[in-house]
C-alpha cells in the first residue's frame, strides 16, 4: 500500500510537472506572438478560433470570441480601438493569432498584390474540395487553369440567359404557385428565395430547366430531388469534415447527409455527363456548356491539361453552390428590409412603373425581351439589392496568409500615420463587415439607404463578391438576377412582416432586430423571416 501511495503521488508530480511546463509553453509561445505584432490592441482569448469547441460556445470574455463573432461585432472593435485594423491572439491548443483589417487601402493592397505575398489558406477551404478540386479551393497555377476555363463561361450572352430564365420562372410562380391568390403567406422567405436561385442556376448554369411543379418529383434512379440534395448538401457541409466516414451511417441526420452527398455527385455526373453527349453545347448559353467547350482540347494551349472528371464535377459544384445560396439569401434579406421600411418600398415601385416602357407592369414575358440592354435603368432595383449586400455580406471575412515580413500603414482616429509590423506567417482576415460598417466610407452605416447607391460609392469599400484578382466571376449573374426578381416581385405585389400573436407588442427596433437576425453557416443566412405578400390592386 505504501509503495501504491508513492507511485501515485510520483505519477501526480509528474503530470502536474509537464501540465506546468506545457502551459509555461503556452504562455511563452502566446507573449512571443503577441510581441510580434508590437502588442497590437484587439481580443485575447484562450480558444482559438479555429477549434471546433470555440465556435460551439457562446462569446465568453477571455475565453473565446464564438461563433458569428465578425459578422456580430461589425466595426464596433475598430471604432473602440481608433484604428482599423485590430489583433485577435489565443493561446490554446497553440498561439494562433490573426489581424483583422477593415482599412481600404490595405485591402486593396492585398487583393492587388501579385505574387504569392498573401495567398488563399487552403486549409480553411477543406469543406468545399469534397466533389474534387475548384477554382475557389485553389492557389497559384492550379487557380490560373481553372479560371481561364471557367471565367470565359459568364458571358454577356449568358447575363442574357439568366434575365430571361428569372423572368420564365418568377411568371411560372405567379401563374401556377400563386395563382388566383390576392395574400400569400411565406413563413421562411428563404423558402421562397431558395427554390427561385436553384431554378435560375439549375436553367441559366447547367441548362436543367425546373418548373414549380416538377419541383417535388424525384427522377428515376433517385432517392432525393436535386433541390433536396443540395440544400441538405449547403446545410451539412461542416459533417463531412468533422465526422469519420465509417461513422455517418450511426444517425439519422448523418444517414442523411451522406445520402444527399451521394445524391448531389450522381445529379452532377448526370449533368456532365448528358453535356459532354450534347453535339451542340458551344451554341449554348448556359454556364455548364461553355465550361465544357473551353474545356475541349482544341480549345486549350500546347500544354494545357483538361479538367478531369473530379475537377469538373468539384468546379461544377462550386459554380452551383455559389450560385444560389448567396443570392437566395441576399433577396431573402432585401425583401425583408423593404417589409420593414415600407416608404423604400414604395419609392421602388415608382421607380419600376417609370422605366418600364409605356408604364406597363410585366405580365408576362414580352416587355421584357428589351430589357436586358435596358438593365442599368433599374437602378433602384440594383441600389436596393447592393445595399442589402451591404448590410449582410455573404461572408464576413476573407482570409488570407502573409507569405513575408510586411509592414501595412494606415490613418488611426485621431488622424495620425501608424505602421503595423505584420510577421511572415500571419494569419490576415479581411473583414468584410467591419468595411461595410465604416463610416469613414459609409454615412450612417446601420441605416438602410438604397439611395446612396445611386449617386458616387467608393466601390473599393464594396466587397460582398471580394475583389481584385480573385474576385467572384459570377457577380453579374448574381446582380442580374436578383434586380429581376426584386423588380418583377415589387412591380406585382407588397410586401410586409407576418403579423403574429405572441409578438404583438413589440416595437419597431425589436421587431427589426427579430426578423433580420442573422447567423453565418457556409453563408450568411436569415434566421426566421415571416412576410406577406399582396397583390397591388
Amino acid at each position: 500500500m505504501i509503495v501504491s501511495g508513492l507511485s501515485l503521488a510520483t505519477l501526480a508530480i509528474l503530470v502536474g510537472s509537464v501540465a506546468a511546463l506545457r502551459s509555461l509553453k503556452l504562455f511563452l509561445d502566446f507573449r512571443r506572438l503577441l510581441g510580434s505584432i508590437h502588442h497590437l490592441p484587439g481580443y485575447r482569448t484562450i480558444l482559438s478560433s479555429t477549434t471546433v469547441i470555440a465556435n460551439m460556445l457562446p462569446p465568453t470574455p477571455w475565453l473565446t470570441l464564438g461563433h458569428d463573432c465578425i459578422w456580430l461585432l461589425k466595426h464596433t472593435p475598430f471604432a473602440e480601438g481608433g484604428l482599423d485594423i485590430i489583433s485577435a491572439v489565443a493561446c490554446w491548443p497553440k498561439a494562433t493569432g490573426s489581424l483583422w483589417i477593415a482599412d481600404v487601402n490595405i485591402i486593396k493592397d492585398i487583393v492587388w498584390s501579385r505574387g504569392a505575398r498573401f495567398p488563399k489558406p487552403l486549409d480553411q477551404y477543406t469543406p468545399l474540395t469534397f466533389f474534387g478540386r475548384n477554382i475557389v479551393a485553389s492557389e497559384g497555377d492550379e487557380w490560373k487553369r481553372y479560371r481561364k476555363i471557367v471565367a470565359p463561361a459568364f458571358s454577356e450572352r449568358n447575363n442574357r440567359l439568366v434575365l430571361e430564365t428569372t423572368m420564365q420562372i418568377m411568371v411560372d410562380l405567379f401563374d401556377t404557385v400563386w395563382a388566383g391568390r390576392d395574400e400569400v403567406v411565406v413563413n421562411h422567405a428563404v423558402d421562397l428565395t431558395l427554390p427561385i436561385a436553384l431554378f435560375v442556376i439549375g436553367a441559366a448554369g447547367f441548362g436543367r430547366p425546373i418548373s414549380w411543379k416538377e419541383d417535388a418529383v424525384i427522377p428515376l434512379g433517385h432517392q432525393l430531388t436535386f433541390k433536396d440534395a443540395l440544400h441538405t448538401v449547403t446545410q451539412d457541409l461542416y459533417l463531412k469534415l468533422l465526422v469519420p466516414t465509417w461513422a455517418m451511417g450511426l444517425t439519422k441526420r448523418f444517414r442523411h447527409a451522406r445520402l444527399a452527398f451521394d445524391e448531389l455527385h450522381q445529379y452532377l455526373t448526370e449533368m456532365i455527363q448528358e453535356r459532354q453527349g450534347s453535339q451542340h453545347q458551344e451554341d449554348n448559353s448556359d454556364i455548364l456548356s461553355s465550361l465544357l467547350a473551353a474545356n475541349d482540347d482544341e480549345k486549350l494551349s500546347q500544354g494545357e491539361v483538361k479538367l478531369s472528371d473530379s475537377e469538373l464535377i468539384g468546379n461544377t459544384f462550386i459554380l452551383l453552390l455559389a450560385g444560389h445560396e448567396t443570392t437566395a439569401h441576399t433577396l431573402a434579406f432585401a425583401f425583408g428590409l423593404l417589409a420593414l421600411y415600407p416608404e423604400k418600398q414604395e419609392e421602388l415601385y415608382q421607380h419600376i412603373k417609370r422605366v418600364l416602357p409605356d408604364g406597363r407592369l410585366p405580365s408576362g414575358l414580352q416587355c421584357f425581351r428589351q430589357t436586358y440592354d435596358d438593365m442599368p435603368s433599374l437602378a433602384y432595383s440594383s441600389a436596393v439589392f447592393n445595399e442589402t449586400l451591404r448590410i449582410f455580406p455573404p461572408v464576413s471575412t476573407v482570409p488570407k496568409s502573409n507569405a513575408e515580413d510586411t509592414t501595412f500603414t494606415l490613418t488611426d482616429a485621431h488622424g495620425t500615420k501608424r505602421t503595423v509590423a505584420v510577421p511572415r506567417g500571419f494569419a490576415l482576415a479581411l473583414n468584410i463587415s467591419g468595411l461595410h460598417y465604416n463610416p469613414k466610407y459609409w454615412e450612417d452605416p446601420y441605416a438602410f439607404k438604397p439611395e446612396r447607391f445611386l449617386g458616387d460609392w467608393n466601390r473599393d469599400a464594396f466587397l460582398p463578391f471580394s475583389s481584385g484578382y480573385r474576385a467572384c466571376v459570377g457577380r453579374k449573374f448574381s446582380e442580374t438576377e436578383g434586380t429581376a426578381v426584386l423588380t418583377v416581385v415589387l412591380s406585382r405585389y407588397t410586401v410586409s412582416v407576418k403579423d403574429e400573436p405572441q409578438f404583438a407588442g413589440e416595437t419597431f427596433e425589436q421587431r427589426k432586430t427579430r426578423v433580420l437576425d442573422a447567423r453565418s453557416r457556409l453563408t450568411l443566412a436569415p434566421t426566421r423571416l415571416p412576410l406577406v405578400f399582396r397583390r397591388r390592386i
